[in-house]
């Protein structure tokens, strides 16, 4: 083998490396996270679970994505480690299915039909729909869709490149020397296992031992070890994602570790038992790819049966390995990082892999931001009717949440932004970063009013019954709009986004007429000027609150209508002329109508 081989047969491993990651990175895309998301909701039962393991590994190609996803998912608290056994043994069936399309290259037939089903016969023609798409269509969806063709392509001929450069090595003495060793269960399986652990990647590994193969150089011997070895060097990279994690996060990827380590261990023992008792004379027949496939698959599924009813058991063993009275090894975080004294779990880094995943998680984080900042802000209204020490504290306690949502969660969109997103999840990723702002903002407001329930109350001040009647006209609705623009959030409902902006309109005249009316209780002597000055910031407060419950909902709308300007749609929506805008304003303003004024 020259050294021109060498070069060929190490630019081949190149073209399939990348081809496998464009791949795997297109069918995330297109699945825009669903799958992932499947993880989360519907794996209640063993079954249910491997299977859903299994469909998603088929489907994004890497059972090492779908185990660190899992752990990512126990670490943040949304699977119980009982569901992600299920889902790592299912895992480690789908990614058999790699390694049947790469058999399908053995095919050689006269019939053009059978010919077609080689992949070195058809990736041509998905390399040119891959192309065409990439470079001519402006869908998203044809885009992913194109990536995942080429890559497929990319794949396949750098694994027939990877073939034609080995081909020599048949005629090598030394390298089927080499290769005769691995036949030594313990070379082998340690063979396999570092290759794997090397590349990160057991669907590859098993590719580079299909390519191999081509060479006649592998018997069936040397085969079995090195793909056993493969399904524990696949554990790394699970193993290394649980590094920081929290217990239960370590315990499933060690719950990975156990469940290879001791299907490979079945396996061997039963194997070469049976070949002492047997003398299996197949072992020295030359292994195809086809064949790599069928051990493959034959071991994943039967580990899997037999250690599917046992998965109590190594769920028992990880706890024994990671036990609860266990300190060393905790993820030390700052108490400011932290939401009261729990992490934002929720945000695992692991998830960054995944946006489309990451992006739903940080929806959900900001969904609970919203709930708090709102919360805070009804707290703090209640302080006007009925003071308490203990309520001013919860507003405070409220507003500091808010704050540690908004540095962590904020900071977590800002490396997500750096990734490769969908257009969908980018312009998601936007609206999550405006509006988290405007949470904390109405956040903020919410202190603000607690202050000036304080001051009232330590200078044993009070409204009259007239402005009391008044202000609960007027916090009414800013609840209102508080509770709408939330719910349209929640619900990324742009067509109840558009009931906001009428609402704000309606509070700032409502602020007008009760700043009129305050001037002239200035005027009869009903109001004091420090009052006044209390009043005044309620008011402040409450058009301010308003003015950022329309920033969420024109955000919303921002979105569905493709990004509009905000400016123009305000514009827009106010002297669009047909007198809807102004029919919601007034029906508003007969809504919220303040009492008449007592003479």
């Amino acid at each position: 083998m020259s050294i021109f081989d060498l070069l060929t047969m190490f630019g081949g491993l190149a073209f399939f490396l990348y081809g496998m990651n464009c791949m795997e990175g297109g069918l995330s895309k297109l699945s825009g996270g669903r799958l992932e998301q499947l993880l989360e909701k519907f794996t209640s039962g063993k079954l249910r679970a491997v299977a859903l393991g299994a469909v998603v590994t088929a489907f994004i190609q890497s059972s090492s994505a779908t185990t660190v996803m899992t752990v990512g998912l126990v670490n943040s608290g949304l699977l119980q480690l009982k569901q992600a056994v299920g889902i790592i043994m299912g895992a480690n069936i789908g990614t058999t299915v790699t390694s049947w399309i790469l058999s399908l290259s053995g095919i050689d037939s006269g019939n053009f039909f059978v010919k077609m089903l080689k992949p070195t016969a058809f990736s041509p023609v998905l390399a040119v729909l891959g192309i065409i798409f990439l470079m001519f269509s402006k869908k998203e969806r044809r885009h992913n869709l194109g990536t995942i063709f080429i890559g497929f392509a990319l794949l396949m001929f750098g694994m027939d490149t990877m073939s034609k450069a080995v081909a020599p090595l048949s005629d090598v003495p030394e390298f089927t020397k080499i290769l005769t060793m691995f036949s030594n269960p313990v070379l082998g399986l340690l063979a396999g296992a570092f290759l794997t652990a090397v590349i990160q990647s057991s669907s590859a590994s098993v590719g580079i031992l299909q390519t191999l193969c081509s060479t006649g150089a592998v018997t069936v011997g040397s085969a079995v070890p090195i793909i056993m070895g493969q399904n524990i060097g696949t554990c790394v990279t699970a193993l290394l994602s649980g590094i920081g994690a929290t217990k239960n996060a370590r315990r499933a990827a060690l719950i990975h570790l156990y469940f290879n380590v001791v299907g490979t261990v079945l396996f061997m023992v039963l194997f070469y038992a049976g070949n002492a008792i047997f003398d299996f004379d197949f072992l020295d027949n030359t292994a195809s790819a086809s064949l790599v496939a069928v051990i493959h698959t034959v071991f994943n599924l039967s580990a899997t049966l037999v250690l599917l009813p046992f998965s109590g058991l190594l769920e028992k063993l990880s706890y024994a390995t990671v036990r609860e009275n266990e300190t060393a090894g905790e993820p030390a975080v700052p108490a400011k990082a932290l939401p009261s004294k729990e992490k934002l779990r929720i945000l695992d880094e692991r998830f960054l892999e995944r946006p489309s995943l990451a992006v739903e998680h940080c929806r959900e984080a900001a969904m609970r931001m919203a709930e708090l900042a709102k919360g805070g802000v009804f707290h703090a209204l209640h302080l006007f009717e009925d003071y308490t020490e203990e309520e001013a504290a919860r507003v405070k306690e409220l507003e500091e949440l808010v704050d540690r949502y908004e540095d962590e969660l904020g900071t977590y969109l800002v490396r997500l932004s750096r990734g490769s997103l969908s257009m969908k999840d980018s312009q998601e990723l936007n609206e999550l970063l405006h509006c988290i702002g405007d949470f904390e903002r109405i956040s903020d407001h919410s202190m603000n009013l607690m202050e000036g329930a304080r001051e009232m109350h330590k200078k044993g001040l009070a409204f009259s019954a007239q402005a009391k009647a008044e202000l609960s006209v007027y916090s009414g609705a800013v609840r209102d709009i508080l509770s709408l623009a939330i719910r349209v959030f929640n619900e990324e409902d742009a067509a109840g986004a558009q009931e906001v902006e009428p609402l704000e309109e309606a509070i700032d005249l409502l602020s007008a007429e009760m700043k009129m009316r305050h001037i002239g209780r200035l005027r009869a002597g009903t109001c004091t000027i420090e009052l006044g000055f209390i009043l005044a910031d309620m008011t402040a407060n409450f058009e301010r609150i308003a003015d950022h419950c329309s920033n969420i909902a024109v955000c919303l709308i921002q979105i569905a209508e493709n990004g509009m300007e905000v400016h123009g749609y305000l514009k827009t929506v106010r002297h669009s002329g047909q007198g809807q805008f102004e029919a919601m304003v007034a029906a508003n303003r007969e809504k919220y109508e303040l009492p008449q004024m007592s003479v």
